[in-house]
């Protein structure tokens, strides 16, 4: 039957459409705001004012960046580090997620305790830095990936969801002779894209913005993934922009290198950002529905 809407239905949907546009706009400004200043004209940047759209258009802050050999070498680490540290992040977690979501598993909840005990308390910087120095991982590119195989969080979600398989499968296979890796890799695995997809975006987006470790761990320009550079980059920037407002050797610096400074700095950022934006939408529906599964309780 046909309900007609009542005036009191209309100032409610009316108050609830402007607060979704202005969510919108707090959400995309910023990210607008970004990719124009990276597009602009450096020496024209100065000027200021500029808000959705660049006044003087230019691809030389993106030129800058592919011709920046530190930039290039950033931007490889950042891959290796995403690609493998999703990668062994998702197969750790998931075998010991495995594991613990048998009921026969002798000591599972002893083991669960534990691992719910370092999401809550951790060891601090200075014990970690000394753990990590003495693994001989400093200057290392493993630093990277070894520490984060295993994450509480990722393995909680992903034993609840191996724990809503039905039983009935690992005892067929189980009939047909196959063993605990065989079911883990050939079964399980497969029918688990869901939960798998949500935690290699969670584990893939974790490493490409990882940047306090490389700050930390690592001495080596070399090594240095693209959110430690740019980072470094960003604090460059402020720094010759609070020593210009205080006219400190305003004339030998120059204003344009400042400006030219943020301008590569947005233009790197939208760099780091275009490969998230690029793969998400393909993962998006496994996100959400294994998101949905993963978290609810048995």
């Amino acid at each position: 039957m046909f309900h007609r809407r009542s005036t009191l239905d209309w100032i409610v949907d009316s108050i609830i459409y402007l607060i979704l546009i202005l969510l919108v706009i707090i959400t995309v400004y910023p990210f607008l705001h970004v990719m124009a200043v990276s597009f602009n004209e450096a020496n024209d940047t100065i000027r200021g004012g500029i808000t959705f759209y660049p006044r003087q258009v230019t691809l030389e802050n993106y030129r800058t960046i592919i011709q920046n050999q530190s930039l290039y070498q950033a931007f490889v680490v950042t891959v290796l580090r995403t690609v493998i540290g999703t990668l062994g992040t998702v197969l750790i977690t998931g075998m010991m997620a495995f594991a613990l979501s048998k009921s026969y598993l002798k000591g599972r909840k002893f083991y669960m305790v534990i691992c719910i005990v370092t999401m809550y308390f951790s060891g601090g910087l200075i014990p970690t830095f000394m753990v990590i120095r003495a693994l001989n991982l400093l200057d290392s590119f493993w630093v990277y990936i070894l520490p984060n195989l295993v994450n509480v969080w990722y393995l909680i979600i992903m034993r609840t969801y191996f724990r809503s398989l039905p039983d009935g499968i690992e005892e067929a296979a189980r009939i047909d002779g196959a063993s605990t890796y065989r079911i883990f890799f050939g079964i399980v695995l497969p029918i688990s894209a869901p939960i798998i997809a949500t935690i290699a975006l969670f584990a893939g987006v974790g490493q490409w913005n990882a940047w306090f470790d490389a700050a930390i761990y690592v001495r080596d320009e070399n090594l240095r993934p693209l959110q430690t550079v740019l980072n470094t980059l960003i604090n460059s920037n402020r720094a010759a922009e609070e020593m210009a407002r205080a006219g400190l050797r305003a004339q030998q610096m120059g204003r344009a290198n400042v400006i030219n400074s943020r301008s590569i700095t947005m233009a790197t950022m939208i760099t780091v950002i275009i490969p998230i934006m690029l793969v998400y939408p393909f993962i998006q529906k496994y996100f959400a529905k294994g998101m949905m599964i993963g978290s609810i309780k048995d």
